[in-house]
Parts: C-alpha cells; sequence; structure tokens
C-alpha cells in the first residue's frame, strides 16, 4: 500500500491517542493550546470533509493555504493531505479551495478559488469577529462536519512524495519515534520542518511562535522535551 501522510499520522495517533500530539505556545499573545492525537485526528478529518462533500475535492485537486505555522494551520494541512489534496503556497494559481490567515486576506485577491475559508488563528479556535467579504469563517464552518474521515488509498502524489521526505528529514534533524520536539516556528516556517518530519517518525510537537529565550529555556524542563528545532 502507498505510504503517505495520512497514514504516518494516523500511525502517530494510534500510539496513544489520548495522549498530547501537539502544544503550542505563543509568547506574544501567552496562549498555550495542547491537543491530545485523538483532538488533532478531529480536527483534521473534520477538514478532510468540508473539502470533500462541501467543495467537492477530488484527488490531486490544489488547495491553496496561506497560513502561517499554528495549531489550526496543522489541522488545515493534515485535512488538505488526507484528502488527496495538492497544497499549493507560493505563486498565486486557480485552486479549489483557499485557507487565508485573516491578515493575509489582501494576498487572496491574486488568488482564483472556488471557495474561499479565513482563519483568525485565534486562542480557543474564537471566530472571527468580523468575516471578510467572499469568505466564509473556517473554524465556524468545519464544525459541522464530520468526525471521522477515512483516507483515499493512494493519498494523492503530493502526499506520497512528503511522507518520505518528511522521514529523511526526521534524520537529518535528529528526531526519533517518542520523542517531545520543541519547535522554533519562528526561525523553522516549513510545514517539512515545524510539523511533517516530526509526525513521520512517531513524535510529539511542543510548537512555540515569537518566541521568548526565558521562555524557551523553561519549557524544555516543563514540556520534558527530548529533542530542539530551533
Amino acid at each position: 500500500m502507498t505510504d503517505n501522510l495520512a497514514r504516518r499520522f494516523a500511525a502517530a495517533v494510534a500510539t496513544d491517542p489520548a495522549q498530547p500530539l501537539l502544544t503550542w505556545y505563543d509568547d506574544a499573545t501567552g496562549e498555550r493550546t495542547e491537543l491530545s492525537g485523538a483532538t488533532l485526528a478531529n480536527w483534521v478529518a473534520k477538514t478532510a470533509n468540508l473539502l470533500v462533500d462541501e467543495v467537492g475535492l477530488a484527488t490531486d485537486d490544489p488547495v491553496g493555504v496561506l497560513l502561517p505555522p499554528h495549531w489550526q494551520t496543522a489541522a488545515v494541512l493534515l485535512g488538505c493531505w488526507s484528502a488527496g489534496a495538492a497544497v499549493r503556497t507560493g505563486t498565486p494559481e486557480p485552486v479549489e479551495a483557499l485557507f487565508v490567515a485573516a491578515d493575509r486576506v489582501p494576498e487572496a485577491a491574486d488568488w482564483p478559488a472556488g471557495e474561499r475559508f479565513a482563519l483568525a488563528l485565534a486562542p480557543l479556535a474564537a471566530p472571527l469577529r468580523v468575516v471578510p467579504d467572499g469568505f466564509v469563517d473556517y473554524v465556524v464552518q468545519v464544525r459541522g462536519h464530520g468526525d471521522h474521515f477515512t483516507p483515499y488509498p493512494d493519498g494523492g502524489a503530493q502526499s506520497a512524495e512528503l511522507a518520505p521526505a518528511a522521514a529523511r528529514r526526521a534524520a537529518e534533524l535528529g528526531i526519533s519515534a517518542g520523542d517531545r520536539v520543541l519547535v522554533d516556528t519562528d526561525r523553522r516556517p516549513d510545514p517539512l520542518d515545524w510539523l511533517l518530519a516530526p509526525l513521520a517518525v512517531g513524535a510529539s510537537l511542543v510548537l512555540c511562535a515569537h518566541t521568548d529565550p526565558v521562555r524557551w529555556a523553561q519549557r524544555r524542563a516543563v514540556e520534558k522535551v527530548t529533542a530542539e528545532i530551533g
């Protein structure tokens, strides 16, 4: 069977669904959000169902993602790959759906898109106070979709390419199964580093944005960190 990101993610969750899989810190706001494997899998499934049931996504269809590293971005990206999508983040091009951070909405004008979802990326997954014209609020819309999604067997071409690439990157970064990985997302904005490499080998994540060096040092002990990507 084809190796892909959905299989790698499912394996990471299956190790212990109740244990923290992704912990998010924003040192600018003081936010801390912790998601177990089961909780993150729920968000991923809802996102995949949103794409398939509402957008009508087919395998290898392009989806634009204009989002910074964030726990909600993890859900969006993994949901896209679970649904077999080809994620686009660079030069604007026609896409079936577009996920955009609220502060990047002006960029979206250059992206022809069938459906447009805006994200506040606020603490506690709070909705947007004002939804931009032409968009729907992702966190409001996604909640109405199913909690379970069965990924397509082949997973799409991009997912199949990224799965072994993520495993190779984990080896380059010295990440092993069972590691608790502390990541400075300001310095490591590539999803291959901050998301896929750890998950590909069954490690859990502690993601930090707007990193305070003092808190970073304290976090090693508090989160029982065993590996760092600074």
